[in-house]
């Protein structure tokens, strides 16, 4: 079991990312900027910020249900706490409509989102699919979907069988306490 995917922080995540880019990006580089910023925050504190499930496909890593949220279109009486703040996609690009509070995201979690955009940030969209195709736990998936584990990321990243059973025992414990709530 996964925990759950946490789209309003996942939104204000995106949000702040769009706010460092003028309000607007391609949303293939706002997800591989999401995808990093996982990575990144998986690895430095055994837990990542958006709950996301992830997979390989042609273009890199990608954030499963984020990726959902930005390409499908919703209906007028769905609510999306994501369509609330971040338009549909445009000519493939993304934009902040309105502000978006950030109340849900520790002021690391907003720290490492700036440390994020300043070193990736600036990169253009292509840059980013090839730097992410780096990754070690990405495998081409031949135009399909490949499911990328948490455990793939930390093996990827040399972490040893006790350090990633350690971190799968706290995201269980994680898990349970979503169930609790």
């Amino acid at each position: 079991m996964k925990p759950k995917f946490k789209e309003d922080k996942t939104t204000q995540a995106a949000a702040i990312f769009l706010k460092l880019a003028a309000k607007e990006m391609p949303y293939i580089k706002l997800l591989k900027l999401l995808y990093i910023l996982d990575r990144k925050a998986l690895l430095s504190w055994s837990r990542p910020i958006t709950y996301d499930s992830y997979v390989s496909m042609d273009r890199g890593p990608v954030l499963s249900k984020t990726y959902v949220l930005i390409t499908e279109e919703t209906g007028p009486s769905e609510y999306s706490y994501w369509r609330k703040y971040i338009s549909e996609p445009e000519h493939f690009s993304v934009k902040l409509i309105q502000e978006c509070p950030d109340d849900l995201l520790s002021e690391a979690e907003i720290e490492l989102i700036h440390q994020v955009f300043e070193q990736f940030g600036r990169m253009d969209k292509w840059a980013l699919v090839d730097l992410t195709h780096a990754f070690p736990e990405w495998k081409d998936p031949k135009g399909s979907a490949i499911p990328i584990s948490y455990s793939d990321i930390l093996k990827a990243e040399h972490k040893s069988e006790e350090e990633i059973k350690i971190i799968e025992n706290e995201l269980e414990s994680i898990i349970a306490m979503d169930r609790y709530l």
